[in-house]
């Protein structure tokens, strides 16, 4: 088992090779793209273990995920195979400004099939279980799943991170995911909303009220994002402290932002940094991939994120 377990749908990414409508574009350029996805291939440069637990379809692109993620060194012990349902796709425009559009192709994908019988995890090894809300948007069957492999992570007193990552376009309705999200949210250790979707989880934009919130439902840690600002560190009976954010001088793309901060925090945790160098860490690796076209194109290496904190 790896030292982070992730969960998550990899989507073959096709992005504009031109700026304009997506019914304009002729050429694509084909990636690899999802939440959970970006972190693990983050993680990975950084030189930590991953295990990404997943299912593709045993099609021409499940075949391009399982060879691009031993490319990566992801291992692929808990990517499982189906013959009737397909691998997800995504399409994304490519802007000069503001965030680019994106059409999924993921209804009725080899994901939504995953089950308790695709996987037999090892917690005994495992650090971090790193859940988003990605996932549990798909269906009340992958809902539950992830909930099962969150109660057994707990029980091996692995540390569950949650990123509540609000995709609403996904959800049936904005009442169910909330109360999904929120519901995963208590079970979890350390959880990493930006202010925005924090504001919708829990009805307040004071990082203060947010932050009791989720401590009254047992979390212990909240850390708000809040972009380019920086993010606040909350911890249950601790004074809140805010870590600055790093100067960009061109933004490029911010998809895969968030979970660039995410792979940041998870790697000074992994590294027994205090919190408040993992949040550092974190606003770092999404500043540079704001900075990049590309879901995790701009997540660094180990040597590239020490000389990118050394000059700024």
């Amino acid at each position: 088992m790896g030292d982070v377990a992730l969960i998550g749908e990899p989507l073959v990414l096709f992005t504009a090779g031109a700026s304009g409508q997506l019914e304009d574009v002729e050429m694509f350029h084909k990636s690899l793209a999802g939440a959970e996805l970006n972190v693990a291939i983050g993680l990975t440069r950084l030189n930590h273990k991953v295990q990404y637990i997943s299912k593709v379809g045993r099609d021409s692109f499940g075949n391009y995920v399982v060879n691009e993620l031993k490319n990566k060194k992801i291992s692929t012990e808990y990517i499982s195979r189906s013959h009737s349902y397909q691998t997800g796709v995504m399409f994304k425009n490519k802007v000069e400004s503001g965030d680019p559009s994106i059409q999924y192709y993921r209804e009725n994908s080899a994901f939504t099939q995953l089950t308790a019988d695709d996987i037999n995890i090892d917690f005994e090894n495992l650090k971090i279980l790193h859940i988003t809300g990605i996932p549990p948007a798909i269906s009340n069957q992958i809902t539950n799943l992830i909930i099962e492999i969150i109660m057994k992570a707990k029980e091996h007193n692995v540390l569950i991170t949650f990123d509540p990552n609000i995709r609403e376009m996904l959800w049936k309705s904005r009442k169910l995911m909330i109360s999904t999200l929120n519901q995963i949210a208590s079970l979890s250790d350390i959880i990493l909303p930006g202010l925005s979707e924090a504001k919708i989880l829990t009805g307040s934009d004071k990082e203060n009220e947010i932050a009791q919130f989720y401590f009254d439902k047992g979390v212990e840690t909240v850390i708000i994002k809040n972009g380019p600002e920086g993010a606040t560190l909350i911890e249950k009976n601790k004074s809140s402290q805010f870590i600055k954010g790093f100067k960009v001088d061109e933004v490029i793309d911010t998809v895969g932002a968030g979970d660039g901060f995410a792979t940041g925090v998870l790697h000074g945790i992994l590294n027994d940094t205090s919190l408040n160098e993992a949040v550092m860490f974190g606003n770092a690796i999404g500043s540079l991939q704001v900075q990049h076209t590309g879901d995790n194109e701009g997540l660094p290496t180990i040597k590239r994120l020490l000389k990118y904190l050394e000059n700024s």
